[in-house]
Order: structure tokens, then sequence, then C-alpha cells
């Protein structure tokens, strides 16, 4: 700037008064003159903070005043979350003790209880010419007003005598809403948009073996079915509302985790894809210390239950500790046992709260969780049905099955269900 203005380079940035710095000012820069430091956006780790806080901690003058010692300076820093930042705070008494510890573990003497798993990161399909969708286990997509308003009332942006916006204000109010952008499209465009999206991403998989107008009829017909039954608007929203993101993207997701290969005519089934850089999972690995609450338990190989809630899990441990129908179970935690789910566009991990192993010809394998209201409640369901399918299909776990209790009385309920489905979901021999 001082070239541009032909200016003196000395002192450089002279009349510059105020500097924002996307890159929070994490290097390179010397300035002895800041005097006051603003955070304006998140901040992932404290190192950063750190960084950011030592641009104003430079000072402007070393020299030494009347007594002997430097002058005070001042940087006055918002909106940076720095916790080692001295400051003065009155006597609070003696620290309190640190929270008693528990050491988690497998025990060897248990070791006829021991449960292994498979580790799933994702699934293969070899589609030849026929797909279908279990719809009972398809998630259900709410357009929901509550959450992303459809419709909006502006005013002129004048504040009032409080600096606030109001639409009691003088000016004309303006009612914003999306009809203008409905008018536009038909649903049927919506079905051959994501049928044709479906249909690229299906065809381009190497498994797949059926050319790309084999498989658009029949995932249009899904999708038109998916978006009649499946996408319920809650006015003033409206079914062409798909088009717009994010409701467009979570439709896509729950299609992609939804179309299967169709097994009633002749299509091999999904089948798992296992983690290659470890083996199948198992409770011996348990091996980790907790300040949680924990409770000791005999049917488990690992000798605490590490309880997340206050009652629920501690409950369910009791019941299936004392069901005479359990051979043996597990409490998630320090086990690394995740069913893979995609949400918002971002790989996740579902971790469900038990699995047991309950008693009978072929061993049977449970996954049970325990919980109440969950916002992506059929998300995970849709997910760990895939998963139990996948697995049952490969055949060389034994049989999975998946069930919620939402409270702790119905855990006697899903143990007696999973009993009576041991032959639906028996591997082929």
């Amino acid at each position: 700037m001082a070239k541009k203005i032909d200016r003196p380079l000395h002192p450089p940035g002279r009349d510059i008064r105020c500097i924002v710095s996307v890159g929070m000012l994490t290097e390179g820069w010397d300035c002895n003159t800041v005097t006051h430091i603003v955070g304006l956006r998140p901040f992932m780790s404290q190192l950063l903070c750190e960084q950011v806080v030592g641009r104003g901690l430079r000072r402007s003058s070393y020299e030494v005043g009347p007594d002997g010692m430097l002058t005070e300076e001042v940087a006055k820093v918002f909106g940076v979350p720095f916790e080692v930042i001295p400051f003065k705070e009155s006597p609070q008494g003696p620290a309190p003790p640190p929270p008693k510890r528990h050491h988690v573990f497998a025990l060897p003497a248990r070791a006829t209880y021991e449960i292994n798993f498979p580790r799933v990161e994702g699934y293969r399909q070899a589609i030849r010419n026929r797909v279908t969708i279990d719809w009972s286990a398809v998630t259900t997509l709410h357009l929901d007003p509550l959450k992303i308003p459809p419709e909006v009332e502006m005013k002129a942006t004048l504040p009032n005598n409080r600096g606030r916006y109001s639409l009691s204000g003088p000016g004309k109010i303006e009612s914003v809403d999306l009809n203008p952008y409905r008018s536009q499209f038909r649903v049927q465009e919506l079905v051959f948009e994501l049928a044709g999206v479906l249909t690229r991403d299906y065809a381009a998989q190497p498994s797949c073996q059926a050319p790309a107008h084999v498989l658009f009829p029949q995932i249009a017909r899904l999708v038109e079915r998916y978006l009649r039954e499946k996408v319920v608007p809650v006015p003033p929203a409206d079914i062409r509302d798909v088009f717009l993101s994010p409701y467009y993207g979570w439709v896509i997701e729950r299609l992609v985790a939804a179309v299967m290969p169709d097994v009633s005519q002749g299509e091999a089934p999904e089948v798992p894809r296992y983690e290659t850089s470890r083996g199948p999972g198992s409770t011996a690995e348990v091996d980790f210390w907790t300040s949680r609450d924990v409770r000791e338990v005999m049917k488990s190989h690992v000798n605490l239950v590490v309880a997340d809630t206050r009652q629920w899990e501690q409950s369910a441990a009791y019941i299936l500790d004392t069901h005479p129908k359990v051979d043996a179970f597990v409490k998630n935690a320090g086990l690394g046992f995740a069913i893979p789910y995609l949400h918002n566009g971002q790989p996740h991990d579902y971790e469900p709260d038990f699995i047991v192993r309950l008693k009978g010809e072929k061993p049977i394998h449970l996954i049970l969780e325990t919980k109440g209201f969950d916002p992506l409640e059929e998300v995970k369901a849709q997910a760990a049905k895939r998963w139990v399918d996948a697995v049952n299909a490969d055949g060389n776990y034994n049989v999975w099955i998946y069930d919620v209790a939402k409270n702790p009385s119905e855990i006697r309920q899903c143990i007696e269900k999973a009993m009576t489905k041991q032959e639906r979901y028996s591997p082929p021999s």
C-alpha cells in the first residue's frame, strides 16, 4: 500500500488501524502495536488460541521506568477461549478430590463369556438385473417447517429505539415463500432427477452388471414410491421442497442405504466389506479406565458395565445378567463395536448399547439399544438393519438380530422376539 500511494515505506502500515485475518494470524505476524484481538470464528484447538493471543503479547517499548521496571502494557482479547490466561480470583477453598476411577477389563476366568463381532466398514453389491427396497425398514423423512421454515415475513431493516429489528415499525410487511420457486417444477421432474443420480452411482460400481437403461426404470419407480409414502411434508411445506438442500441430500442418503439387490429375483444378497487393517473384534480386547458409574455383573467377559445413564442401562444390565435365556452379554464401552451410516454427507459410527448372546442350538447375537428420544433413531435403525442383513447373508458370524427397548421393561420382550426369529435370520447352509 505504501508503494501504491507513493508514501514513505517507514513506518510500514502506519495508517492501518484494523486487520481482518481469515488465517487467524497464526504465523508471519510481528507487530508490537496490537491493542485489541477479537475472535470472530470458531477455534478448533487451544494451540490456535495460544498463537492468536500471542500476537498481542509483544511489547511496544522495552524502556525501564523510574522504578527500575518495565511499564505496564495491556492488550484486550475478546472471543478467544484461551484457558491459560491468568486472572485474579477469590479463594474457593481446597480443590475437590479427583473422581473415583474404575479399571474395566476382560477377566480371563470368564473366557466362556467371550463375544466376537465383525468389524464392518462398508458393503458390497453385485447387481445383475433387479433391485428392490425393504419398505418396512426405510426411514421416513419429515419436511418440518419448525426446523426449516419455507416462508417468512420481512420488513425494511429499520431498527427501533432499542436497536432491534421489528415488524411493528413503519413500512410494508413482505411475505416471502417458496411458491414462485415451486411453480417452476413438477414432482415428476424430481423423480427423474433423483433416479438419474442414483442410476449413475449404481451403474458406475465395478460390481454392477446391469446397464443404466435397465436400472433407471426400476429406480424411478422406487423413488416415486418413496416420495409418495415416506416423505411427509408438514404444511406449509411442499413435496417439491425436496429439490432444495438439505432435503435433497437426505433423500439421496436414505435411498442409497435402502436400494438393494432383489434376492427374490435371483440376485446375490448384499454382503459386508470387513476391515482389512484389523481382524474381528472381541471382548478380550477391553481394557480401560473410567470415572463413570459402573456395575458389577457375572454373565459378561468384562468385569464391569459402564453406564452412560442414571438408571436405564443399570436396569438393563441387571435384567440381562439374570435372564435365563441370556448366555453372555457385554456393554459396548471401550469395545469398538460400531455400525457405519451416512448423515448430512458425512460418515458416522452408530454404537449400540449392548451385544447379547442368547442360548439356543445356534448362537444368536442380539444387538440391543436402550434409549428414549433420538432424532436420528430411524436413520440408525435402518443402518443397523442393513448391517444385520449383510452379516447374516455372509454367514460367517452366526445369527445377528437388532432391536430397540425404549424402556427397561421391554428388554424381556426383545429377548423373546429374538428367540422366535432365530429360524428367519439363520444363515444359509
